[in-house]
């Protein structure tokens, strides 16, 4: 098992592609803890997870709250002994462009997609170093490395602001054996994605920018992730990990 005996934190992790995450993570051997606001189906997870033959557990968080984060954090290694993985999945998109943009929206977004990282990251470096280091795996997106028209520009500076942080927290904790990588997936079958792959002209546009010509799936996703949650991985710090189906290569 690629993860046996390790200890993963999963945000956002009730469903979509954090859900994913845990199944696989749980799969391989990992003890998982799912933090969400999304209580039932949180706790849902967990237990599929349980019911499989793995070991999880759900914490209500809220990313934008350092006392929560806090709180998720030492759960996690109360009950598993340690932190050696940190999934920063949690977020939201958007759309519109920048005047029709308020300045509430604008905030909610950075506090959730960027603020959400970096409390994340900065709770679970003192547990990863009592564990003896651990790798920090931050969900990004393809509009991190490139502008599009129909997405919002919170959206976008946010999960630029992602990839960046990443890269930082890589060159600071490198010394400590913690490494930090982003995932940039493109466009994925996921809850966030609902409404505009039932819009059938946003579906059509967005299909003729992936030149694999389909939406991702979130194992797809997953699969990166578990990649960088391993030792195979061990080379890699402050690196992009792009699952886009092609969107960024044209």
């Amino acid at each position: 098992m690629r993860l046996e005996g390790r200890v993963a934190f999963i945000s956002g992790g009730a469903r979509g592609m954090g859900a994913a995450e845990a199944r696989m993570f749980a799969r391989e051997g990992a003890m998982v803890t799912i933090g969400d606001v999304l209580e039932e189906e949180g706790r849902r997870v967990a237990a599929e997870i349980g019911e499989a033959g793995g070991q999880a557990i759900f914490v209500s968080l809220d990313v934008t709250s350092e006392a929560q984060w806090n709180d998720a954090i030492t759960a996690t290694v109360e009950r598993f002994g340690g932190l050696h993985v940190l999934v920063n999945n949690a977020g939201i998109g958007g759309g519109g462009n920048v005047e029709q943009t308020t300045e509430a929206e604008w905030d909610r977004t950075m506090d959730i997609n960027a603020k959400g990282v970096f409390l994340g990251t900065k709770a679970a470096i003192p547990a990863m170093r009592q564990s003896g280091g651990g790798s920090i795996i931050n969900i990004s997106s393809q509009l991190g490395i490139v502008g599009v028209d129909n997405s919002s520009p919170q959206y976008q500076a946010s999960k630029g602001a992602v990839r960046l942080l990443t890269k930082a927290t890589a060159i600071q904790y490198a010394g400590e054996g913690i490494r930090a990588n982003s995932v940039h997936p493109g466009p994925i079958i996921t809850p966030m994605t609902e409404a505009g792959r039932a819009d059938q002209e946003r579906h059509d546009l967005t299909i003729s920018r992936i030149p694999l010509g389909r939406y991702g799936e979130p194992d797809d996703v997953a699969y990166g992730v578990l990649f960088l949650a391993s030792d195979e991985s061990s080379f890699m710090t402050g690196s992009e990990l792009v699952i886009d189906g092609g969107w960024v290569a044209q």
